[in-house]
C-alpha cells in the first residue's frame, strides 16, 4: 500500500495528455526562437561589418561564404541525423573523401557518368555507415569508437588504393554547379536551398523524423513502445554515410579535382553546425 501511494503521489496529473502537448508545443516553439535570433544576430553582424570596410558584408563575400559552406551544411545534415538518435559520427571526413576520390578517379569526366556514378558513390559511402550502424546498434559498440575506428579503416583503405595520389577527370556539369550563374548566384546555392526545404520537411513531417526524437529521448523506452531501434540507427548511420559522400561528389566539382585530405576539415564544423543550430549534443532535441 505504501509503495502505491508513493507512486500517486510522485506522479501527479502530471502526465496528462494535454499538458504533454503544451509542453511539447512550447519546447518546439522555443527552438524555433533560437534558430530565428541566429539568423537575425548572423544578419547584424554581416550589415554591421560594412562600417568596417565596404568589402565586407557584400553580395559577392556572402555567394562565397554560402558556396564555400555547402559542404558543412550537407555533411551537417547526417550529422544531425546521428545527433538526434544521441550517437556521433566521426567517420565523415574519410567517406567524404572516399566519395570525392570515388568520384573523381573511378567515375571520370563523362558527363553521362554522373548518372550512374552519383548514385553507386552514394550507396558506396551509405554502405559504410551502415556497417558503422550495425556494430552501434546490433554488438553496442559506443559510436565515438565505431565511427572513429571506421574512420581509420577507409583512410588506409584508400592510401592503399590510390597510392596517395588519386587521379581522374571531372565531369564539366559538375563544374558549372559551383561556377556557373543564374539570377546572380551559383546553381549550388538554390541547389542547397532546396535540399534544406526537402530536409525540414523529412524531419518533422515524417515518422521517421520522428522517431529520431524517439529514440535519442529515450532509446529503451522507445523500444518499449514498439519502434524499431536498431533498424533506424542503421539507418542513420547510412544517411550520415551517404550526405557524407555527396559533401565530396560536390568538393569535387568546387576543386576540380579530388585528393586524400578533401574531407578533413568537415569533421568539427559540422558537429559545431549542429549544435550551433540548437541540436542538443545529448540527442532527442533540436531542428
Amino acid at each position: 500500500m505504501k509503495l502505491i501511494e508513493t507512486r500517486e503521489i510522485d506522479q501527479p496529473a502530471a502526465d496528462h495528455p494535454g499538458d504533454s502537448r503544451r509542453a511539447t508545443t512550447r519546447r518546439v516553439s522555443r527552438e524555433d526562437l533560437t534558430a530565428l535570433a541566429l539568423f537575425a544576430i548572423t544578419g547584424l553582424l554581416i550589415i554591421a561589418s560594412g562600417w568596417i570596410s565596404p568589402s565586407l558584408g557584400s553580395w559577392s563575400q556572402a555567394r562565397a561564404i554560402l558556396v564555400l559552406s555547402t559542404f558543412v551544411m550537407v555533411v551537417g545534415f547526417g550529422q544531425q541525423t546521428v545527433i538526434l538518435t544521441g550517437g556521433l559520427d566521426l567517420s565523415v571526413p574519410a567517406v567524404m573523401t572516399t566519395g570525392a576520390v570515388l568520384l573523381f578517379s573511378f567515375v571520370g569526366g563523362a558527363p553521362v557518368a554522373l548518372i550512374w556514378g552519383v548514385p553507386l558513390v552514394l550507396l558506396v559511402t551509405g554502405s559504410i555507415g551502415a556497417v558503422s550502424g550495425l556494430f552501434i546498434a546490433l554488438l553496442r559498440v559506443p559510436p565515438f569508437i565505431m565511427t572513429l575506428a571506421m574512420g581509420i579503416i577507409v583512410t588506409g583503405a584508400l592510401l592503399g588504393i590510390t597510392g596517395g595520389a588519386p587521379r581522374g577527370s571531372v565531369a564539366p556539369q559538375l563544374i558549372r554547379v559551383f561556377a556557373g550563374d543564374w539570377l546572380g548566384a551559383p546553381p549550388i546555392i538554390y541547389m542547397m536551398v532546396g535540399l534544406t526545404l526537402l530536409a525540414l520537411l523529412w524531419q518533422r513531417r515524417t515518422a521517421f523524423g520522428r522517431m529520431l526524437y524517439a529514440i535519442g529521448t529515450s532509446s529503451d523506452a522507445a523500444y518499449i513502445a514498439g519502434l524499431p531501434v536498431k533498424r533506424v540507427t542503421i539507418l542513420c548511420y547510412a544517411i550520415s554515410g551517404a550526405a557524407a559522400g555527396f559533401a565530396g561528389v560536390l568538393i569535387v566539382g568546387f576543386s576540380e579535382g579530388a585528393s586524400l585530405y578533401s574531407g578533413d576539415d568537415v569533421l568539427i564544423p559540422s558537429i559545431a553546425a549542429v549544435v550551433i543550430g540548437g541540436t542538443s549534443i545529448l540527442g532527442g532535441r533540436g531542428s
